[in-house]
């Protein structure tokens, strides 16, 4: 299939599991539920963000190093921002997700991250995906812009052939004539990626629709459809976030949308686990 031999479908039809810590994986019987902001803007805001969470979601999620269309828009705290991760984490005991956008961003954002992400725009950088491969973290890969299922899958080869079996799908929505929403979700792919390769595959709904009133009816659709999981983004004060502040959720809503999909996953066959993580006090 596509020449992608390690990420194709086996005969056994056994599915890879990606673990991200002891406790959370992608993939299975258990959805995970990735939540955070578009950016890391301080150490107050990812508190807040981690503290309303800390029993709805299994990871956070974050920029810290940002591709914006505009070069005057907001690019990120770079490492500082992966320090106040490392507080958090410490703190919630949750893994943390974030983009990594270059080869040489790859060690830093490895020595601090539980996952590395490549956005839509690096799909098919190559070299990146080549380096990855040597990265020793799991790896979120979201699917391009206007990319096929078949570059997609490609593209994951790339990771796999290069040394890194742990990988993980991210279906974001593709570019199409219509404009109403920030991209089309192609709830499609879902099902077929999940029949073409043994990867697990989540979706990213914020993204996919650019709108936040439109979030809840397509995460429940897309773990309906056989997604491992959802990364979503939220604020504690959208209108207020420095990068897609439209998609954003309230921490509030982001908490409920997870309570109102756990009767999707129960339908079937799966479950969203129940977080008992305890907050540990900041050093002073």
């Amino acid at each position: 299939m596509f020449n992608a031999t390690l990420a194709s479908q086996t005969e056994l039809n056994q599915q890879t599991i990606v673990k991200l810590t002891d406790e959370v994986q992608i993939g299975g019987k258990e959805l995970i539920i990735i939540g955070g902001p578009c950016a890391v803007e301080n150490l107050t805001q990812m508190e807040q963000v981690a503290s309303h969470l800390v029993n709805s979601v299994q990871a956070l999620r974050g920029g810290v190093y940002k591709p914006r269309t505009s070069p005057y828009s907001f690019q990120g705290l770079g490492e500082e921002g992966l320090k106040i991760f490392t507080q958090i984490r410490e703190r919630y005991n949750l893994p943390v997700v974030t983009e990594v956008m270059s080869i040489s961003q790859i060690e830093t954002v490895a020595a601090y991250a539980d996952m590395l992400q490549i956005g839509s725009r690096n799909m098919q950088n190559f070299d990146l995906l080549k380096a990855l491969g040597q990265a020793g973290k799991p790896i979120l890969l979201k699917r391009g812009l206007a990319a096929t299922i078949e570059e997609f899958i490609n593209a994951a080869e790339y990771i796999l052939s290069h040394g890194n079996p742990d990988v993980v799908l991210c279906e974001r929505g593709i570019r199409s004539f219509d404009n109403y929403t920030r991209n089309v979700l192609d709830l499609g792919a879902v099902a077929a990626l999940k029949q073409l390769t043994h990867l697990p595959v989540i979706v990213d709904p914020s993204h996919a629709v650019g709108k936040r009133e439109l979030v809840a009816p397509l995460a429940k659709a897309a773990i309906a459809c056989g997604a491992d999981g959802l990364i979503i983004e939220c604020h504690p004060e959208p209108e207020k976030s420095v990068s897609d502040a439209r998609q954003a959720l309230s921490l509030e809503d982001m908490v409920q949308l997870v309570k109102s999909i756990r009767p999707v996953a129960e339908a079937i066959g799966k479950r969203i686990p129940t977080s008992k993580n305890q907050p540990q006090l900041l050093a002073a």
